[in-house]
């Protein structure tokens, strides 16, 4: 079968690189202290509540690795074994597109990108870094917001959609940083994937006491992000072996085999068996670059469970997923497959450029994704995201106009 490359992209996985102040720009005084750049001999890092943490090798973004950089990697042509670090070779200076809208724009059309999600990049260390302060968590992710907001807009011209984040540290303030974001024109907002710690210790935000705050999402329309992110069980890998740095290009191989997508499974697992969906289900939650390898293995727990305890669950877990979830798995994954069990209007393709990890181009998916047909590719590459925002679906075809409608 040859390959239609000719579907409109939705990119459901694109980033921005943020500049030195976006967290403390719109930091109030009190908390300006707690998040300091730090120079470790020739190296910038990050502290946050006195916390030096080296996961994003320079969170000043002035250089950064090549798009695509490590795609060797992630797509199993490593044949020389060589690192992450080592894939990834010397640095590039920052381009302009990956620091600001009115240049990221003309970039996409290059790409052949209609419409991205555009994810933040420093919000994967933030939560991690001060989570059991949530006060000042929830100061930080505002601050970002705000910078977010100020230099990308949280919908540039109809194509570009920046992701606020949401913090639950308490329902209060996520429920105030949820109205900021709708107030100010989001369209999709960010959540990281793990417990959150809040005057109450640490919890899942899909407990029946954060339903205020699903509620008010599910009568908004927004869909969620669960983004990748630091995983919350650096404490629980230590404990196996011990480590210098949680630099995400030196981790070892125990690491990656043990937490595999641990975090988003357990998360969604939350959302499903604490109810929140069931409760509330017309929320639309999407998973992004979190991989698919996990959702089988979900699916069979589920069918054992509900066998031997289907008192515990008002519906069947399979048919929730299904319902509620949207997946944007790994670019090397099998999408057959990922169709198969979940449907086919619940996955959309993301090429988390430009960071090293992803792809060099989006476009370049085509050089290692099973062949597809024409309208599974109309579908993968873009029309599914634009179903999931109620947007016009671009594949002319008349069958796929009716079943957006």
């Amino acid at each position: 079968m040859s390959q239609f490359v000719g579907a409109p992209i939705f990119d459901a996985d694109q980033h921005m690189y943020e500049s030195a102040d976006a967290l403390t720009r719109h930091l109030p005084e009190r908390y300006q202290s707690a998040v300091q750049f730090v120079q470790i001999g020739r190296h910038t890092r990050i502290a946050v509540n006195g916390r030096i943490t080296e996961y994003i090798p320079n969170p000043t973004f002035d250089r950064v690795a090549r798009p695509g950089a490590h795609e060797a990697y992630y797509s199993a042509q490593n044949s020389e074994g060589l690192s992450l670090k080592e894939l990834t070779g010397r640095g590039i200076d920052a381009l302009p597109a990956f620091r600001n809208p009115e240049a990221r724009l003309p970039l996409l059309d290059e790409q052949g990108v209609t419409e991205a999600f555009m994810f933040p990049t420093l919000a994967n260390l933030v939560e991690h870094s001060a989570a059991e302060d949530y006060e000042l968590t929830g100061a930080i992710i505002h601050a970002l917001n705000q910078w977010m907001l100020e230099t990308w807009t949280f919908d540039y011209q109809g194509r570009i959609f920046a992701t606020p984040v949401i913090t639950c540290g308490t329902v209060e303030n996520a429920r105030k940083e949820f109205a900021f974001a709708t107030e100010n024109g989001a369209k999709i907002v960010l959540m990281k994937p793990a417990p959150v710690c809040g005057p109450n210790g640490w919890r899942s935000p899909a407990l029946p006491e954060f339903d205020d705050l699903w509620r008010d999402i599910e009568s908004s329309g927004i869909p969620v992000a669960l983004h990748a992110s630091q995983p919350p069980l650096d404490s629980y890998i230590n404990q196996w072996e011990s480590s210098r740095t949680n630099n995400f290009m030196t981790q070892s191989a125990f690491r990656n085999v043990v937490l595999g997508h641990r975090e988003i499974s357990d998360m969604v697992t939350s959302l499903i068996c604490h109810g929140t969906l069931t409760r509330f289900p017309g929320l639309r939650i999407m998973s992004v670059e979190n991989g698919s390898d996990w959702i089988r293995p979900l699916f069979n727990d589920f069918t054992t469970w509900y066998k031997k305890m289907p008192q515990a669950f008002e519906e069947h877990p399979h048919e929730v997923f299904r319902r509620n979830i949207y997946v944007s798995p790994f670019w090397e994954g099998s999408v057959h497959d990922l169709t198969d069990l979940v449907g086919w209007d619940r996955v959309l393709f993301g090429s988390d450029y430009p960071h090293p990890e992803g792809l060099a181009e989006p476009i370049g998916y085509y050089n290692y994704a099973e062949p597809m047909e024409e309208r599974l590719t109309y579908d993968f590459m873009g029309d599914n995201a634009r179903r999931m925002m109620h947007m016009p679906v671009r594949n002319p075809d008349s069958d796929a106009l009716a079943k957006s409608a």
